[in-house]
């Protein structure tokens, strides 16, 4: 019986090590989010100033294709500005889900984050189970900008 294996064949990029990708991440972003692509160009440039450690981006590539991705924002346009910075904007093409490649790019965003003194993130999700895998606990509810619901608010620790 043949067995067949999945070889996943991508790379996590710090958008700071890579700026040339500062267009097409925000227009990949801003397709997946709806959010103004003009604000992620904006975050993406305070990101490429390299004056802080946050704003930050992430993608994960394959093929030069963005099949994942996420930020680290000081606030995900929720009501509790105390807790910061957020994972934001975290999205895996539905072809590439269940491959990894989201906890990847949640490790090495943790990762990232605590080399630049960072050592607690904060993600808002509607998401349950999911990010339990990767180290994070619930934390709170939260009220997003102009929603009407609650939302979950998760915490990592490194």
């Amino acid at each position: 019986m043949e067995k067949k294996v999945q070889i996943l064949n991508y790379s996590i990029i710090r958008l700071c090590d890579k700026p040339e990708l500062k267009e097409t991440a925000a227009q990949w972003f801003h397709e997946k989010w709806g959010i103004p692509l003009e604000a992620y160009l904006e975050s993406m440039d305070d990101c490429l100033k390299g004056a802080n450690a946050v704003p930050q981006w992430y993608v994960a590539l394959e093929n030069s294709q963005i099949i994942g991705g996420m930020g680290v924002i000081e606030n995900d346009f929720h009501d509790r500005k105390d807790l910061s910075p957020n994972v934001c904007a975290v999205y895996t093409e539905k072809h590439k889900r269940g491959q990894g490649v989201a906890g990847a790019l949640l490790n090495f965003v943790c990762k990232d984050m605590k080399e630049k003194g960072i050592e607690t993130l904060y993600l808002v999700t509607d998401l349950t189970s999911f990010y339990e895998r990767y180290g994070w606990e619930f934390f709170c509810m939260v009220q997003g900008d102009g929603e009407p619901d609650m939302a979950r608010m998760y915490i990592h620790k490194m």
